[in-house]
């Protein structure tokens, strides 16, 4: 069979997904069944993957499902105990406070405390903390959800302290010869040429990510908005510009100075610690205070079973009332440091599978150490910080696992068929389905492949649904395309990293997740289609800057596709302030 028809037939699971979700706009329990036994009988007929293989990758695709649901339940649960002691109340008045202005309340809350959370847990739990946030604060639960997987973007490569680059590139890189050599020809270890590649990273990120927020404020208010403009986005052009570089460039320099594992932590610490102080006082706020619509004329899509409560005179502290999310920040941070011992503490608790139905394929699973277990600790701690009353915390409790239950059919089907899609290359003479796609694109790209090295990663993050399974997947396949065609591999593998945490924005996992959380569950097409317009902006601007570091500027694609986008938001911006005029 030609490379060609093996590519084409590899595509189809994907094209299965995007054409029942995005195009003929199904909810994701219904079109994710038909896109898991697709790729199974692709994988048994086509790749002749042993029927114990695909099994046993449904099994582990399984068991990683239940461990996203038990984030997902663990991030309701906490809000829900918030809103049952009213102590959510506090913290909504916080934010009107800081400003009342709903786009200034989403860069503060999804690009700053987002990316802390990113930094800190990772695994798709930022979205699902601060989709429920924004909803219990007064925004539409689809508006909250488009914005909150919107920060799964430019955080994603030093989520969880740094596991995309530590465990994604490194371990996807380690124990190839033709690494090694690299590697020993520039006087390194495999743990300094990791360091180094997510220093490069973050320069890319740097980059590309200082618009971010824009895209935050200007879809809020082209698709939420009274009037359905970008006019009055960028009418807070110089707050989100200011937002994101208040990020970025910390963020570059602690990647840089000090490795991989705090750029997001300490870049969305920094940031909040910049951006608020002066957001109170007054800086680069809009002269006019932008809102939703009234809650009675929102178009009914935008609506789901979570909703905000009338907003009560707060009967807590502010302290007091954010003390379990901090609670639960110290928590994720301190077990996630290596040098720390708490981490391995919570690990002891494995439940392993190898082998299994006598296939090569193990794993394991370590409920302690999830995001979801700790977000649970927070809850306990906020149920007994707020002397709450056992009937209320049951309500809690019952509509959290009212949320999870309207989820888990989606991903039930989500995350199995990733695992298929996978491990398809396994007992049989064909390498898998995402890297025979890979190979075949890499061949008719060339020399242009910097342009296409973010897409091959946003791909692997799409269908794996994790930035670090991407890098592990394809890190080896970057480094040896890059080689073969005499480009610099350790940028191209940067690439690789930059692309597979913009691909967070629409894998479907996160989007279920995250929706499931503001209790929206069927709309997953709608965000994905939405969330193709940041997404295409992050893979041609960063496949740019990879080609024009590799080729330079001048009358070249990456060079035209750079001055395109910069000419489109001056256009733009120029534009809508005219239209204000």
């Amino acid at each position: 069979m030609s490379s060609g028809l093996l590519a084409l037939l590899a595509v189809i699971p994907i094209i299965t997904v995007f054409f029942f979700l995005v195009i003929l706009r199904w909810p994701a329990k219904h079109a994710m069944p038909i896109a898991f036994f697709v790729t199974g009988i692709i994988a048994f007929f086509v790749w002749e993957t042993p029927f114990n293989v695909i099994a046993a990758a449904s099994m582990k695709g399984l068991s990683t499902a239940i461990e996203v649901l038990f984030i997902v339940f663990g991030s309701v649960l906490l809000l829900n105990t918030l809103k049952q002691s009213g102590a959510i109340n506090t913290i909504r008045q916080g934010f009107i406070d800081i400003s009342p202005d709903r786009r200034i309340q989403a860069v503060i809350i999804c690009w700053l405390f987002g990316s802390f959370l990113e930094g800190a847990a990772g695994w798709g739990a930022p979205a699902a903390i601060v989709a429920p946030l924004l909803v219990a604060i007064g925004f539409p639960a689809l508006a909250a959800v488009m914005v909150a997987l919107i920060l799964q973007s430019t955080p994603v490569s030093y989520g969880a302290v740094g596991t995309p680059i530590l465990s994604g590139v490194q371990s996807g890189l380690a124990g190839a010869e033709n690494v090694a050599v690299e590697v020993a020809s520039l006087g390194m270890t495999m743990d300094e040429y990791a360091r180094m590649i997510g220093g490069q990273v973050a320069i890319v990120h740097g980059i590309v990510g200082i618009l971010i927020p824009l895209f935050m404020v200007t879809m809020l208010t082209f698709f939420f908005g009274e009037k359905r403009n970008l006019r009055a986005g960028f009418e807070v052009l110089p707050f989100t510009l200011f937002a994101g570089i208040s990020f970025t460039i910390p963020s570059m320099l602690v990647a840089n100075l000090l490795g991989p594992e705090f750029p997001s932590l300490l870049g969305g610490l920094i940031g909040l610690a910049i951006v608020i102080p002066l957001a109170k006082k007054g800086f680069l706020m809009p002269k006019s205070t932008w809102n939703f619509k009234k809650e009675s004329e929102w178009d009914p899509e935008w609506t789901g079973t979570l909703k905000a409560e009338p907003l009560t005179a707060p009967t807590v502290s502010g302290f007091k009332a954010w003390l379990p999310y901090i609670v639960m920040a110290i928590i994720l941070v301190i077990t996630r440091i290596n040098a720390l011992p708490f981490g391995n503490w919570l690990k002891t608790l494995e439940i392993s599978f190898t082998d299994v139905f006598g296939s090569e394929i193990s794993f394991a699973s370590t409920p302690l150490f999830l995001p979801g277990f700790i977000m649970v600790i927070a809850s306990l701690f906020a149920y007994v910080l707020y002397s709450m009353n056992k009937n209320s915390y049951g309500r809690a409790f019952k509509e959290s696992s009212g949320m999870i239950a309207k989820a888990a059919p989606a991903l039930l089907f989500a995350v199995p068929m990733v695992q298929v899609f996978i491990n398809s290359g396994a007992g049989n003479e064909l390498a898998s389905m995402p890297i025979v796609l890979a190979e075949y694109v890499s061949n008719l790209a060339g020399g242009t492949w910097p342009l296409f090295a973010p897409v091959v990663g946003a791909l692997g993050a799409f269908v794996a649904g994790s930035n670090t399974v991407s890098n592990m997947m394809f890190s080896l396949f970057q480094f040896s395309t890059a080689d073969n065609i005499g480009l610099n591999p350790a940028f191209i593998v940067a690439l690789q990293a930059v692309g597979g945490a913009a691909g967070n924005l629409i894998c479907v996992h996160n989007v279920v997740s995250a929706s499931a959380t503001a209790g929206i569950v069927g709309k997953e097409g709608l965000l994905i289609r939405r969330l193709l317009i940041p997404l295409a902006y992050y893979l041609a601007f960063s496949g740019a800057i990879g080609y024009v570091y590799f080729y330079g500027f001048g009358f070249n694609i990456g060079t035209i596709i750079i001055v395109l986008i910069i000419a489109l938001l001056i256009f733009l911006a120029v534009k809508n302030r005219k239209g204000k005029e």
